[in-house]
């Protein structure tokens, strides 16, 4: 019945004399496929981005036991999300960026080095606090707390992991946006107790 109807409906459009049905066809179907593939291209993305928080937490899971360096866990994670990517993308080396960083505990994610000899006026650094250097620059900083790499033991590792690809449609291009997108992918782990952890104590 449905297909009968479907029959009817094509034969309809294309033996239309006087071109009106063609052109309400064309209006109707336009902003149709723009949607569809405007959901199927979302779509792709959350399907991109869930498979690479797997990735990235399942390589985060074997570096927190101290078996693999900060280049192999790059390498694995890199290695695993390209198997999903479009071709050219597979092996464009700017298409999966990897990006480790290590923190002394949780609370310090996202804020400045911790103050461990805080001296009036206290909360706030001044030159005569000492402070954990994390990324052993020399200087206390307010913003950016953690150091590049996997750290060592009980170390927070902050692992952000971003893939640019093109997008499937080029449906984004009708309304202004790049044709390619960047997904991101997040996690946090602490490292096993395997030693102890190395922080370095400045005194200005």
């Amino acid at each position: 019945m449905i297909a009968t109807r479907s029959r009817r409906t094509v034969r309809s459009v294309v033996g239309a004399s006087d071109g009106a049905t063609v052109v309400e066809f064309a209006i109707i179907m336009i902003p149709f496929l723009t949607l569809i593939m405007g959901s199927l291209d979302l779509g792709y993305q959350a399907y991109l981005r869930a498979l690479t928080t797997g990735a990235v937490e399942r390589a985060a899971r074997r570096a927190t036991v101290g078996g693999m360096t900060s280049a192999q866990i790059t390498d694995a994670i890199t290695q695993e999300v390209r198997t999903i990517l479009p071709s050219p993308e597979r092996t464009d080396s700017d298409a999966v960026k990897v990006f480790k960083t290590n923190y002394y505990n949780f609370s310090s994610v996202g804020g400045g080095e911790r103050i461990t000899g805080d001296t009036a006026p206290v909360g706030t650094y001044n030159s005569t606090d000492c402070y954990e250097d994390r990324n052993n620059n020399g200087r206390y900083d307010a913003t950016a707390g953690g150091a590049d790499g996997l750290g060592a033991a009980d170390d927070i590792v902050y692992y952000n992991v971003t893939v640019t690809i093109t997008r499937l449609f080029p449906v984004a291009a009708l309304f202004g946006a790049s044709p390619t997108m960047t997904i991101g992918a997040k996690t946090l782990i602490r490292n096993q107790p395997y030693g102890q952890q190395t922080v370095i104590i400045r005194c200005s």
